[in-house]
Formats: structure tokens, C-alpha cells, sequence
């Protein structure tokens, strides 16, 4: 049997309870820590009611089950969220050994169609999210918001940028970029290597790239002066691997987390009316809903459902493959002709 923490897993509840601990010791709050407990404790009733099973035991049709159940009672988006939670948890179980693979994989693979097309979401404007735009100016949070907004990265994946994974034709570039982006200007790469727990790019990292095969995704001239503007004022940072965004208040010089990015996004939308407590996925705007809302506008811009599902690093080997060998020709012209300007009417 498994052994983690120094202690044997018996109880079916045990597995759960050593992730509550470990999201907790990683600086997740408390109403967020009782969120992941509730769901988690659902699917184990669920688990043991309807299969006789504990939570490390289940397979992938257990968890469709469970998601499938879940519809009958919540909301798409709830569901959604409540996947994104046992995704969590059987990451950690992976990463202890725990599980040989996480069964929710394939879960929001199948579900992330409906996730991002569904419309009980708040639905924004582009002309709507250009005036919020216009509400930041803190050249941190302003290249924060803008780079989710034009790449649709995660929160998580936004932490893990290091200086090397930024290619800009600027003089504000003192460093040379990585050799996967060294021949590609104004372009961000995004690795599919880093692993939460593992070490990459000389650090252990507190977040994960959730992609199978990494992404270069085009800089348009737009977010290209927010970065700019950032490493104007950038503290010097307090890690050797470099992280392109780094704290200026508490967290001076070190790595922005997950939790950080929340709270700087929420700050502006809640003072836009953009966000409540208590609000659910359908009204409250977030850093996943920036990926949404760069999935739905960009598809609809452009009709390319391929160079979309590519530069949001969706799992898809056949398109992957095909974006990858014409990068260059394919997506880097399409993204740059079509991309959305938040700054301007274009």
C-alpha cells in the first residue's frame, strides 16, 4: 500500500484528507479549502454507494458517472468546477504514488467543448471588455489581465512564465529567449513540463502546465507594449529561474501564485460589477473566464476551430501536429490577423 507522509492509507477518507492538508499548506483559503472538502466527500458517498469503491480506486467511468449524476442537480458551470476539483485531487494522488493515472483526464477532455461554449455564461462584449481594460493601469496588472485575455492561458500557466519563454523584437529584451522560440520574435511559449511538485527549469513548481506538448502562442503589438511597460518597472526577481511576473507588495521580487492572480483579477472585477460573493461561474468574471472569452471570440473570428484548440494547448495530437509544422505559416498570420484589440476599435 501507498504510504504518504510517513502514514499508510486505510481509510477511504484518508487520501482526501491528505490533500485537503497539502492544498492548505500551499496557501489555499479556507472558504476555498471547504469548497474542494464538500465535493470531494460527495464523490466519495458517491463512490461508495453506487460502486462500492474508495476514491483511489476509481476508474474513468466512475468519474463520468459522478459528473453525469452531478448534471441532474447543478448547473454546466458548477460541474465544471466541481471537475476541475477531482482533477486536483487525482493529480495529487498521482504525484504520491497514490494513482497510476488521473481518470478526470479524459473527464474535462470530453467536457471542455461544452464548458467553453456554454451559455449560461455571462456573456461580455468585446466593446465591453475594452472599457474594463481601460479601469487598469498598473503596468502589472494591466499585462497580467491583457496576456490572459490575448493567449487564453490558465492562471497556473501564466505563474510559471519564466523570462526565457518570452521572445520580444524589443531593446527592453536583455536576455535571450529559449532555443524552441529563438528564431520565432514576439512570441510566448508555454511548457508542457511543469509538473506541481516537480523540479523544472532549476525550481520546484507550485502549479501545472496543463498541456501535453508545449505551445508557442504569437505576441501582437498590443500586448506587446503592456509587457514592455511591465519590465520597465519589474523588481529584480528573487529566483534564479526568472519568473516574468514577480510581486511588488507582499511577495516583492518572488513568483506571483495562483492565488495572487485571483485576487488582482478580482479587484477589478468586483469594483466593475463584474464580480460578487456568493456569484457562481455563470455571473462572477475570473481568470478562466479570460480563457473563455478568448475561445469564444477568437473561434468566431477567425472559424478555425484547429489554430483555437492549438494555441489553447487542448489535446489533440492530429491538430497539434499540424499547427506545430506551420506555425509559422498557419497560425502566427491567422492569430495575428484576426486577434481582438482591447486598446482601440480595430
Amino acid at each position: 500500500m501507498a504510504v504518504t507522509f510517513g502514514l499508510k492509507m486505510t481509510d477511504r477518507s484518508e487520501s482526501i484528507e491528505y490533500f485537503l492538508e497539502d492544498i492548505e499548506h500551499h496557501g489555499r483559503n479556507d472558504r476555498t479549502a471547504a469548497a474542494y472538502r464538500r465535493v470531494l466527500f460527495e464523490f466519495d458517498d458517491f463512490l461508495d454507494e453506487r460502486f462500492g469503491k474508495a476514491p483511489a480506486e476509481a476508474s474513468y467511468r466512475d468519474c463520468m458517472s459522478f459528473t453525469h449524476d452531478l448534471r441532474s442537480e447543478y448547473a454546466e458551470s458548477t460541474v465544471a468546477s466541481y471537475a476541475s476539483y477531482l482533477n486536483r485531487f487525482y493529480g495529487y494522488l498521482v504525484r504520491v504514488g497514490r494513482h497510476d493515472e488521473n481518470p478526470m483526464e479524459l473527464v474535462l477532455e470530453e467536457m471542455s467543448e461544452s464548458i467553453e461554449s456554454n451559455p449560461s455564461r455571462r456573456d461580455v462584449s468585446l466593446e465591453e471588455m475594452r472599457n474594463f481594460v481601460a479601469t487598469i493601469h498598473h503596468p502589472l496588472h494591466r499585462a497580467i489581465i491583457l496576456t490572459m485575455l490575448k493567449t487564453g492561458i490558465r492562471s497556473g500557466e501564466l505563474c510559471n512564465i519564466d523570462l526565457i519563454d518570452l521572445h520580444l523584437d524589443h531593446e527592453a529584451r536583455s536576455w535571450n529567449p529559449r532555443a524552441q522560440i529563438s528564431d520565432e520574435s514576439n512570441s510566448l511559449y508555454i511548457s508542457a513540463e511543469h509538473t506541481y511538485a516537480e523540479e523544472s527549469g532549476g525550481i520546484v513548481r507550485t502549479e501545472s502546465n496543463k498541456r501535453k506538448r508545449e505551445t508557442i502562442i504569437p505576441i501582437d503589438s498590443e500586448l506587446e507594449t503592456a509587457l514592455v511597460r511591465w519590465l520597465a518597472i519589474r523588481p529584480e526577481a528573487m529566483s534564479r529561474s526568472e519568473p516574468l511576473f514577480v510581486g511588488t507588495v507582499e511577495r516583492w521580487g518572488k513568483r506571483l501564485t495562483i492565488d495572487t492572480v485571483h485576487h488582482i483579477v478580482e479587484q477589478y472585477t468586483r469594483d466593475y460589477g463584474w464580480f460578487r460573493t456568493g456569484g457562481g461561474a455563470a455571473e462572477n468574471v475570473t481568470p478562466h473566464y479570460f480563457r473563455h472569452f478568448f475561445t469564444t471570440h477568437l473561434r468566431d473570428r477567425t472559424g478555425d476551430r484547429g489554430v483555437v484548440k492549438y494555441l489553447r494547448g487542448d489535446v489533440a495530437s492530429d491538430i497539434i501536429d499540424t499547427y506545430t509544422h506551420n506555425w509559422g505559416d498557419r497560425v502566427r498570420e491567422t492569430y495575428l490577423d484576426r486577434i481582438y484589440s482591447l486598446t482601440d476599435h480595430r
